[in-house]
């Protein structure tokens, strides 16, 4: 191990952890507003849109998230009505396409969590708000949605740190991520192991991290599930 070269790539690698930290952040909040009601449709059972929730949900669950970042960034460059619609505007960079991606992906399993935290509030919880006199708007932002967002918490964390890992996916595009940084260590050094080895380094402080975070807020928000 060359520590001198690792040294000298520091800033590189900080710089990457940026990028890094800015594409789990903006994914997992669009993602998270994209989720919110696509899991709204399928637990009250929304005509048209409840089927479109369940067939977004098993096609971008069902496949590969790089063949999806592939095909968003090299296959629809291929016709000429993307280029010149809107799209474009997300396409045409690396960084914002491979956002995109990360958000539509992200949203498919963040709908079926959600999902499944809205499915599990205790039924007395509800009926007893409607009892109150409550309507099913108040019903739903008063108890249900409360109730779920604390519940989605544990599974959150997991999500979070799997897309963590996924965004060392972003370097395979020319984005300079923390895994990007490694990669180009070892290719000005011609080296084998320093750059992947740091970039490990990184992506287990930046998981410790997250999960330090993620225990503080389970243990205060969420802490009555145990």
């Amino acid at each position: 191990m060359n520590f001198d070269i690792i040294i000298e790539f520091l800033p590189n690698f900080f710089e990457g952890l940026w990028i890094t930290i800015i594409i789990c952040s903006v994914s997992l909040v669009t993602g998270s507003v994209l989720a919110l009601p696509l899991a709204l449709v399928r637990v009250y059972n929304v005509p048209v849109l409840s089927p479109f929730s369940r067939g977004y949900s098993y096609v971008l669950r069902g496949t590969p998230l790089l063949v999806q970042i592939y095909l968003l960034y090299y296959g629809l460059a291929q016709f000429d009505w993307v280029r010149e619609g809107w799209l474009w505007f997300f396409l045409k960079d690396a960084l914002t396409c491979l956002l995109f991606g990360f958000t539509l992906n992200l949203a498919a399993y963040l709908s079926e969590i959600i999902r499944g935290a809205l499915q599990s509030i205790p039924k007395g919880e509800i009926e007893a708000a409607r009892a109150y006199g409550m309507s099913e708007t108040k019903v739903v932002l008063n108890v249900t949605l409360p109730g779920a967002l604390r519940r989605v918490i544990p599974p959150l964390s997991n999500q979070v740190i799997f897309l963590v890992h996924s965004s060392a996916i972003a370097s395979l595009i020319a984005v300079t991520d923390i895994l990007g940084a490694g990669r180009e260590l070892n290719q000005s050094y011609y080296v084998a192991l320093e750059g992947f080895i740091t970039a490990g380094f990184f992506y287990l402080v930046l998981i410790m991290a997250l999960s330090a975070i993620f225990r503080f807020l389970e243990n205060r928000y969420a802490g009555f599930l145990r």
